[in-house]
């Protein structure tokens, strides 16, 4: 059997995620610390672990929610996801005016559901179509050249809100629709999920290293690495990983994630989604194949 790859994202709230893999305190974990040499893991953006999935150079990637809309075969592993059930704060339209008066917007090139959740706020509730221009996530370059701009992931989180009108696009998502938001989940390559050793329960394996990542002890950890990095106290990264992010990939999140591509499709944002097509474990896979 070959490495299974997964691509997963560089910020801060994936860091729950990739506890057994990073730490190796499961057994699980010894798969990706040297015990079967099985998984080979890459970190990047949000929108390169979408590439890497579409180009086939990984198998497994906590992929933007957008991506499952555009990029095919591949299958949902159940149970877990970065969502959010209130305001996120990584999640921000920043801009020196407030957002009636905005008439240009840079875009985040690093996100692709964020891009596309931004277009449909404008176009549903926020006063119709704006003009959208793709930029790095460098808030002072973007204000120079547009009234407001998306940020995501950590460079949302060291943004001086006092300084300038934000909006929480999870919050305001939640205010239209009374729905979770959901901004990534772990998805496989149809081909990758038969070729994995048939003995693997990949879904529970991903989901204990997301269960051992919100302990309490090891949260602290995290808070202690990461608080340095994007700038928050060790207490606000607890708070923006037990508060503003919601792992569950739950009914609510689900319902939320149909309606996002539902009105995605509708304004042209993204295309139209697929079913959502949930991983078996690889033995199953093995057996229907």
């Amino acid at each position: 059997m070959r490495k299974l790859r997964i691509s997963a994202i560089s910020y801060l709230n994936t860091a729950p995620l990739m506890w057994d893999f990073e730490h190796g305190t499961h057994p699980f974990a010894q798969i990706a610390k040297g015990w079967g040499t099985q998984f080979e893991i890459s970190y990047t953006l949000p929108s390169g672990c979408a590439q890497a999935l579409a180009e086939g150079t990984a198998d497994i990637g906590i992929i933007p929610a957008a991506a499952y809309a555009a990029i095919p075969g591949l299958q949902i592993l159940p149970d877990v996801a970065i969502a959010s059930r209130r305001a996120v704060a990584s999640i921000l339209l920043v801009s020196q005016l407030p957002v009636e008066l905005v008439r240009t917007v840079a875009l985040d090139t690093s996100s692709l559901t964020s891009v596309a959740l931004t277009k449909v706020l404008f176009a549903k509730w926020l006063g119709g179509r704006r003009e959208f221009v793709p930029m790095e996530p460098n808030v002072e370059a973007m204000l120079e050249r547009c009234d407001a701009g998306l940020l995501i992931g950590d460079p949302a989180l060291k943004v001086d809100r006092a300084r300038y009108h934000t909006l929480d696009l999870a919050e305001e998502w939640i205010r239209y629709t009374g729905k979770p938001f959901v901004f990534a989940f772990w998805a496989v390559r149809e081909e990758a999920l038969r070729e994995a050793d048939a003995g693997w329960d990949l879904a529970r394996i991903f989901r204990e290293s997301r269960d051992h990542g919100l302990q309490k002890e090891n949260l602290d950890q995290i808070a202690r690495e990461w608080a340095p990095r994007v700038g928050l106290s060790e207490n606000g990264v607890r708070e923006y990983l037990t508060q503003s992010i919601h792992y569950q990939l739950d009914a609510g999140c689900l319902e939320g994630l149909r309606l996002f591509y539902r009105y995605a499709a509708e304004i042209g944002a993204l295309p139209p989604a697929p079913e959502l097509q949930f991983a078996e474990s690889a033995r199953e896979t093995v057996h229907r194949g």
